[in-house]
């Protein structure tokens, strides 16, 4: 799978893929949009406020929050999500989804000593 792929493409590579872990994931979360009854972009933030939750990889946000981005979803209603969920998650994962975000992006995150 090229580098640069996200979203509903980088999630057809993985399906194509002779991968029989890769498969399954893929196989888990056929129609699960269809069957949720929430517009794209509620799903979406669900999504990734449950990644935050399960204090999920950076591969795993590079998936949602690239398909997010490919949709039109704000920055601004990821962030707002963040926020929303932090008092229920705890500040550590918050921290560590900001890190592995930044991570799945290739952002670097200014720490205390660069403010």
């Amino acid at each position: 799978m090229a580098e640069e792929e996200t979203g509903a493409g980088a999630v057809a590579a993985l399906a194509e893929a002779n991968a029989p872990v890769f498969e399954t994931l893929v196989q888990m979360t056929l129609d699960t949009f269809e069957r949720s009854g929430l517009d794209e972009e509620t799903y979406l933030l669900a999504r990734i406020a449950a990644l935050v939750a399960m204090d999920a990889s950076a591969p795993s946000y590079l998936l949602n929050i690239g398909t997010a981005a490919e949709l039109g979803v704000p920055l601004e209603k990821i962030q707002g999500t963040l926020v929303a969920i932090a008092p229920v998650v705890g500040s550590a994962r918050v921290v560590s989804a900001a890190r592995n975000i930044g991570d799945a992006f290739g952002l670097e995150l200014r720490g205390e000593d660069q403010q």
